[in-house]
């Protein structure tokens, strides 16, 4: 696999405002109220934060079958079936980070999952918008159960759902792995939890796949793999690496 098949996107140090105020929470209630997500669970994103974030490179798309399809014949890792240009789907975190070794041992370099924080900075940008795009939601612009495709669509089918920065497919079509465990931000409230011994992997996921709705393509969603089955959940991947 050579470099030319990941398309590094350059995102710049700045200062990332994480998360989300917490008098903002009971409007984000009403206002997802049909999708049936507790209160609880927007409480999880509070408070906000100013953090800096260093340069780092992060992957256009996420890795795809085809991709994976490589790293499992040479390494001689699961194969996992699907379309060549679908993002790979079902893939642990263990498995998702053994890529990203691999794939940096091909390129001769560091290569890993991003970290929550980065994952943010990418899809938010320099502002506090909603959603990667801006902050109204706009059907067609990410693959999420609205638009009823129940399955995932080739990596960057829609290029009106960039980032700031120009990174596709960071809202719907898989959700995705990063590097951090889950932990409450510092200052959250009391009822959230330490701990999410529900989940079946105890690292965060963003960005929501094709079976969730609209509220998980929001930039300060927090989410995780709640589900055994991760084909089911619509769990994938991106790369990410130090500044160039």
């Amino acid at each position: 696999m050579g470099a030319q098949q990941i398309e590094w996107v350059g995102i710049p140090a700045g200062t990332l405002q994480r998360g989300t105020p917490p008098d903002e929470v009971d409007a984000l209630t009403v206002r997802y109220a049909d999708t049936g997500v507790p209160r609880a669970w927007y409480e999880k994103e509070t408070p906000r934060t100013s953090i800096v974030v260093p340069a780092f490179r992060l992957a256009r798309t996420p890795v795809t079958v085809a991709q994976w399809a490589v790293f499992a014949v040479e390494t001689g890792a699961r194969t996992i079936s699907g379309i060549d240009e679908h993002p790979v789907v079902g893939v642990t975190w263990a498995e998702a980070s053994a890529f990203a070794a691999w794939i940096g041992s091909q390129l001769g370099e560091e290569v890993r999952l991003p970290t929550e924080d980065e994952w943010e900075r990418a899809a938010r940008g320099d502002d506090t918008r909603e959603f990667p795009w801006g902050d109204e939601y706009v059907r067609g612009r990410a693959n999420l159960f609205d638009l009823g495709l129940g399955t995932t669509t080739p990596v960057g089918s829609f290029p009106d759902g960039a980032s700031a920065f120009g990174v596709l497919d960071m809202a719907g079509n898989v959700d995705e792995w990063t590097s951090t465990r889950y932990a409450p931000y510092p200052g959250a409230p009391d009822s959230v939890p330490a701990v999410e011994d529900w989940a079946a992997d105890p690292h965060i996921t963003r960005g929501g796949a094709f079976r969730h709705d609209v509220d998980l393509a929001r930039c300060a969603r927090r989410h995780g793999a709640y589900e055994a089955d991760l084909v089911a959940v619509g769990i994938g991947f991106r790369l990410a690496a130090s500044a160039a």
